[in-house]
């Protein structure tokens, strides 16, 4: 599923926080917004997004029609009105920034990621409680459950590339805070993935991972963190004396992994900053 149209322009530069400025966002469809992709045809489509960015594009290519690309835009005809709310100019777009964000901070060493584009502008700095799950499993159960409340930070882990095994992908937590009302009051961190069709204040990717001992393993309920997606940031407001007093108790959850390729993988798959690769 599709939840936006974002567009790269080679001669923009770096923004303030060093964001890239070469890419911003044109359209926005479900699940980042509620026009359906139904609304974007109507709107006019690639065709209209086409025609807004100009001379970015290269119209001069041959196209299979027959004809080159500037030509199939003057030619085609639209069969709905212009919808600014749904296609907007490449002056004036949703976001002068792209669909990903990477953080940083003391809780991903090693980086995060985000999707700016499908979180509410209102949640782009949220500062929340942890409540932490060692699997996705715990942290569903106590989402339908009515555990988790406004102000919390669901902190999933022991699902990244060795501990899930295989970094699993977390959609359906994040699909049942928005079920039971808090897409735009708590937030949810893991090391897992993530599916595109999510939307709601979302972190993942955390590296390193729990199951390597990354700060994600010694968070406890309670604590503050911020997540910043403007300024990059992720952290996990507790002193660096109290993050080294509680690795000297932490200790790696079993887990029982099968014989086969999952062992295998555990044994050697790296990091989802380095792509969760198996490395020999």
């Amino acid at each position: 599923m599709v939840s936006g149209v974002f567009v790269f322009c080679k001669r923009c530069s770096k923004g303030k926080n060093g964001q890239d400025q070469r890419v911003f966002l044109k359209a926005k469809v479900n699940p980042a917004a509620k026009p359906e992709m139904e609304a974007f045809f109507r709107a006019g489509g690639i065709p209209r997004v086409s025609q807004h960015l100009g001379d970015i594009l290269d119209t001069s290519v041959m196209t299979v029609t027959g004809k080159t690309l500037k030509e199939n835009l003057e030619e085609y005809v639209y069969e709905y009105p212009e919808d600014s709310t749904i296609i907007k100019t490449v002056e004036e777009p949703f976001s002068k920034t792209g669909g990903v964000a990477v953080l940083h901070g003391n809780l991903c060493p090693n980086t995060a990621v985000t999707k700016p584009g499908a979180i509410d502008p209102s949640m782009h700095r949220f500062v929340g409680k942890a409540k932490c799950y060692n699997s996705e499993e715990e942290a569903e159960e106590a989402i339908l459950g009515g555990k988790v409340q406004a102000g919390d930070v669901v902190v999933i882990r022991y699902e990244g590339p060795k501990g899930g095994p295989g970094m699993r992908e977390m959609f359906k937590a994040m699909k049942y805070m928005y079920g039971v009302g808090l897409s735009k009051s708590a937030a949810l961190i893991t090391d897992g993935r993530f599916s595109g069709t999510n939307n709601g204040c979302f972190v993942g990717h955390i590296s390193p991972e729990a199951a390597e001992g990354g700060p994600l393993a010694i968070v406890q309920d309670g604590d503050e963190i911020l997540i910043d997606v403007d300024a990059g940031k992720l952290e996990l407001r507790v002193s660096d004396e109290e993050i080294a007093e509680r690795y000297k108790s932490w200790k790696l959850p079993e887990k029982h992994i099968p014989n086969g390729y999952l062992r295998l993988y555990v044994k050697a798959a790296t990091s989802a900053d380095q792509g969760a690769i198996i490395k020999m």
